[in-house]
């Protein structure tokens, strides 16, 4: 009975460990069309309920992601502050191998930590150098900050390496759930990289790595490389047998929860506006809305964690529109995507429907957008887009 227990909770661990997984890239400015840096993190947890923070609780206020449980903000998975500087994480299960230490998970502490008081990669380097080991941290940091650093640390109990993404041949770097400084061909994540090099190398090759394309075309990723097939092309043009496919290995499945976009800013840009592009929900079924720390904590209603239904309102909308899209809420069920609901040849899928919305969004940022970077806006001007926005999107989801 002790060994079965044994082996039960090695199967319970190894569980969890896949399902808090995540696709992340770091992206220089050399890459990208209009020469910003970039981060993003496609984020899979057993937490899917997300909402976005303002924080002015260390040396620089900052913006965060966080599980909406946690009201009291002590871990942050994704953000960016004042000094322009941006972190995200992705988890890595091939490093620690062999070692005991009791401390682990601590990626989210440590990540506030340097929302807090960092504002630069080479700050950030100093905080690896002196924080106590054994770190209780296993994963990918990327970051950006407003002086043009782009670059990857993977960081273990007692070590860290850098891949700058700068001096990279492509000009990004991309991380799923392995360290290339870890144990060899352990880890998780192998597919998801494939599908990850492919797409990123074709819109790199066609000068179209830009948020938009991250947010419309990888986060809602429907290719699987050992297949060789896009499935979105498939069943757009109504070639196909069955309405559900298996999704374990898209980049975006069940267990995803949320996506954060930081477009970091050019030399004599303000740091503070860095945007922020937050997909607060399931990606497939949430739409992307900008967020700038010169905004303060008047944060868009829809991002912002609501007391009344314990979680953002545009995560609960996504995730309402994600129980269409995996309606087998039995046992294994979560495995099998209902695609119908997403794309289909009539377009009425979720998917389409929210890529027509959120081209309206992405216009009417790039039009602030083109205004504050020649002036300055203050608070209170992006507040008053932030409410437009949350009555846009509103809309947009109350039509159901």
């Amino acid at each position: 009975m002790r060994k079965l227990a044994t082996i039960l909770l090695l199967l319970l661990f190894a569980i969890s460990e896949k399902s808090n997984a995540c696709t992340t890239a770091v992206i220089s400015g050399k890459a990208a069309p209009d020469g910003r840096s970039m981060i993003w993190k496609l984020r899979d947890t057993d937490d899917l309920e997300n909402s976005f923070r303002y924080f002015n609780d260390g040396k620089y206020s900052y913006i965060g992601l966080v599980n909406s449980k946690d009201t009291e903000g002590v871990n942050v998975w994704g953000g960016s502050n004042r000094a322009g500087f941006a972190i995200m994480n992705s988890a890595s299960y091939n490093v620690n191998v062999g070692d005991t230490t009791s401390l682990k998970d601590m990626e989210g502490v440590f990540m506030k930590l340097a929302l807090q008081t960092c504002a630069s990669l080479q700050d950030l380097e100093e905080l690896l150098d002196t924080y106590p080991k054994p770190r209780g941290l296993a994963a990918h940091f990327g970051v950006i900050d407003a002086h043009g650093g782009a670059a990857f640390y993977e960081v273990n109990n007692q070590t860290w390496t850098k891949f700058d993404a700068n001096n990279d041949p492509n000009g990004y770097v991309l991380r799923t759930n392995y360290s290339e400084t870890g144990t060899p061909d352990e880890g998780y994540g192998f597919i998801r990289r494939q599908t990850a090099e492919k797409i990123f190398a074709e819109a790199k090759k066609q000068n179209r790595l830009s948020y938009q394309t991250i947010v419309q075309e990888f986060t809602r990723c429907f290719y699987h490389p050992v297949f060789g097939l896009d499935y979105r092309n498939k069943y757009e043009s109504g070639n196909f047998d069955t309405e559900f496919v298996a999704s374990d290995d898209f980049l975006t499945r069940h267990s995803s929860a949320s996506s954060i976009i930081v477009q970091g800013v050019k030399k004599g840009e303000s740091p503070d506006m860095s945007t922020i592009w937050a997909q607060v929900g399931f990606p497939e079924t949430c739409v992307a809305i900008p967020l700038w720390v010169r905004g303060g904590d008047n944060l868009p209603l829809l991002v912002q964690y609501d007391d009344m239904i314990k979680n953002s309102p545009l995560n609960s909308y996504a995730l309402r529109w994600k129980k269409e899209a995996y309606p087998i809420g039995r046992s294994d069920g979560y495995h099998y995507l209902k695609i119908t609901e997403l794309i289909n040849k009539d377009k009425t899928g979720y998917v389409q429907r929210i890529e027509q919305m959120e081209k309206d969004v992405f216009f009417l940022t790039e039009e602030k957008l083109e205004m504050w970077r020649k002036e300055l806006p203050n608070p209170f001007s992006i507040s008053v887009f932030y409410d437009t926005l949350d009555r846009k999107v509103g809309d947009f989801y109350g039509e159901e």
